[in-house]
């Protein structure tokens, strides 16, 4: 199960000096879609503004840059298909639980990329965008026998996660015939990077076959001579805070032992190697480091035989194909000083942006500050606090941060936000989630936009806090 993608939270891109330097058109180039992406942005709060997405009715909005997340799709095809070799077969799942809407699932389905789920509920999600079976994975440490028994009826690929699942796949695969492509997912027990929370490959990690456990190698050698329907093999280092030299240890480590699998086998058992996910986003500029092509060089040097065609590949990128294209904007409510200290008091917190409230220098974010019309506001940096409306004193976007000074009816937007910023909703104070937007901008500056999630409403509030249910505890219940 892929959490997404890494790099250190601090921003630095953990690993991003990887591949080797670029040629000076590659970062001139890289820069130009950059830039672009950074004016898509700004017109778009403008827009948002303009067209009254924003304002004092509503003050809180997500943004989704379409042409932004198709340029990734794009470049995460376009990296892998320059390596491996020709009719090689790649399925590149995106991990929902990095955005887990539908229209976003679906565009990025447009785009060529599966989706990998680890829930009931993503699964449901992956259908609703009309992504098929065969281009969806299923991973969890958690699957119910119903779970497994939906994926095995639908063609869905299941990763077990450990022996115990693996007894339950033995008695479904037996009682009924599926065409689900089967695997196990081990732990190479390699480390973990700067976010330990994030780090799967860790000695005690709760994922996978420990493969460095006592006899574990071994019965995971077993289990396949045993079962000829198991055919992937899937491992996952982390997500965010994992440096991309570790990543690429771990994708050794899988692929040695599926190696070692068909050499016991005698066969081509293993075809499919399931790497997963987890490159690094950088959080400090809106540079992309590092990119797919850099995390494939890395591969490649340390894998070489990854890309000869004997496996065909899937990966379960996410954070990295959403993040750079996503930004939270808040209206500033309020503009007050507190010791000196100018603090906005914005409608964008830890509902929003809970890692970055609960673990701020794990989860930094950068703010761009936007006056009242939605432009980007000039003037000289001001060491400011940007806070959130929840009940509680650390609820802060960001602290002590340089910016021009945010004033009542400024809008203060929380970048680099498209992935997981709109699925770790945090119903503190009962704060609505707030509405999502896709945006389109032309050449002239004109800018279109598209529901993509409508904003919850205080009624919906209501009823997800048992509203239908009033009277439940105070009446009628007696033994």
């Amino acid at each position: 199960m892929s959490d997404g993608d890494g790099g250190d939270g601090t921003g630095t891109g953990d690993g991003a000096d990887t591949g080797g330097t670029a040629g000076r058109g590659g970062r001139d180039g890289r820069a130009g879609t950059e830039a672009a992406r950074a004016a898509r942005r700004d017109r778009a709060v403008q827009a948002a503004v303009e067209q009254g997405l924003l304002g004092p009715d509503a003050a809180v909005v997500g943004l989704l840059d379409v042409a932004g997340i198709r340029e990734s799709a794009a470049e995460l095809r376009a990296a892998f298909e320059a390596a491996v070799a020709p009719g090689t077969e790649v399925l590149h799942a995106f991990a929902v639980k990095a955005t887990p809407l539908v229209p976003v699932v679906r565009l990025l389905h447009s785009e060529g990329i599966g989706t990998e789920v680890a829930s009931p509920g993503e699964l449901a999600l992956a259908r609703a965008a009309g992504v098929p079976p065969e281009r969806t994975v299923l991973d969890s440490p958690a699957k119910t026998p119903a779970e497994l028994r939906e994926a095995l009826a639908l063609g869905i690929a299941v990763n077990a996660d450990n022996p115990q699942e693996l007894d339950r796949l033995d008695a479904l695969v037996h009682s009924a015939p599926s065409r689900s492509p089967l695997g196990l997912r081990v732990n190479p027990q390699i480390g973990g990077g700067s976010i330990e929370a994030l780090s799967t490959a860790t000695e005690t990690s709760k994922f996978g076959v420990a493969l460095r456990d006592e006899g574990a190698r071994e019965w995971v050698v077993r289990a396949y001579l045993d079962r000829p329907w198991l055919t992937r093999l899937h491992a996952h280092t982390g997500s965010q805070g994992i440096p991309l030299p570790l990543m690429a240890q771990g994708v050794r480590e899988t692929y040695a032992l599926a190696e070692e699998i068909n050499a016991r086998a005698g066969r081509r058992q293993v075809d499919t190697l399931d790497i997963g996910g987890g490159l690094p986003v950088n959080f400090a500029s809106d540079a992309t480091t590092p990119t797919f092509a850099e995390y494939v060089r890395v591969l490649r040097e340390a894998v070489p035989g990854l890309f000869e065609g004997r496996y065909g590949l899937v990966t379960e990128f996410g954070r990295s194909l959403l993040a750079k294209h996503g930004t939270v904007v808040a209206r500033v409510e309020y503009a007050k000083r507190a010791g000196g200290r100018p603090v906005a008091v914005t409608h964008a917190g830890v509902q929003v942006a809970t890692r970055t409230v609960y673990a701020p220098d794990a989860w930094p974010l950068r703010i761009a500050a936007y006056d009242a019309k939605g432009l980007p506001k000039v003037g000289p940096d001001v060491v400011q606090d940007v806070a959130g409306p929840a009940c509680f004193a650390g609820d802060l976007l960001a602290t002590g941060r340089a910016l021009p000074l945010l004033e009542q009816g400024d809008y203060a937007a929380a970048l680099d936000t498209g992935a997981y910023y709109f699925a770790h909703h945090y119903a503190y104070n009962s704060l609505a989630r707030p509405g999502v937007y896709g945006f389109s901008a032309d050449p002239s500056g004109a800018v279109a936009f598209a529901v993509v999630r409508e904003a919850q409403s205080v009624g919906e509030i209501v009823a997800e806090a048992g509203g239908a249910h009033a009277g439940a505890l105070t009446s009628g219940l007696t033994p």
